[in-house]
């Protein structure tokens, strides 16, 4: 699936761009076609990793989505800040909101996309969580019934 397709799918095509404004967050048209083309043009890094444009799905000024190159199920995602932190304490105000108002609206269309029944936001904070990238990141993983013999191996399997 391309990153055009993926981006119509999960009905994030027509309004994609979230600004921050004095009165909150609110978001400004754009086509698909625009938001692909400024997207593989802009530089995002994972920790130590430079991330190949074509594998970021959604952008915001403070956060992006990306696949995850290792999936535990099908549509697992990552949503990470722009800004290399590696401690979730360590953002600020603003990449908190960002990260996790990106997180819901990523998650929102994984859910239909995907036609799960659930999600599972998770962040590994820190070495002994089980942290392997020193990047703070959101894990979405669309959940469906008897996707797991018991439902918490899911956070065993990552």
């Amino acid at each position: 699936m391309t990153k055009l397709q993926l981006l119509s799918s999960l009905g994030l095509g027509r309004n994609c761009f979230i600004r921050i404004s004095w009165g909150g967050f609110r978001t400004i048209s754009s086509s698909t076609a625009a938001l692909t083309a400024k997207m593989s043009t802009e530089c995002y890094t994972f920790g130590p990793y430079k991330i190949d444009p074509k594998e970021v799905f959604y952008s915001s000024p403070l956060s992006y989505a990306m696949v995850n190159l290792r999936p535990v199920v099908p549509g697992h995602v990552l949503v990470c800040p722009r800004r290399e932190v590696k401690r979730f304490v360590d953002l600020t105000v603003d990449e908190t909101s960002d990260l996790w108002l990106t997180a819901q609206r990523v998650g929102g269309g994984l859910e239909c996309h995907h036609k799960a029944s659930s999600l599972t936001f998770t962040i590994q904070d820190g070495p002994q969580s089980g942290q392997t990238v020193p990047h703070v990141h959101i894990h979405i993983l669309p959940r469906r019934e008897g996707d797991f013999e018991r439902n918490d191996e899911i956070y065993d399997a990552m």
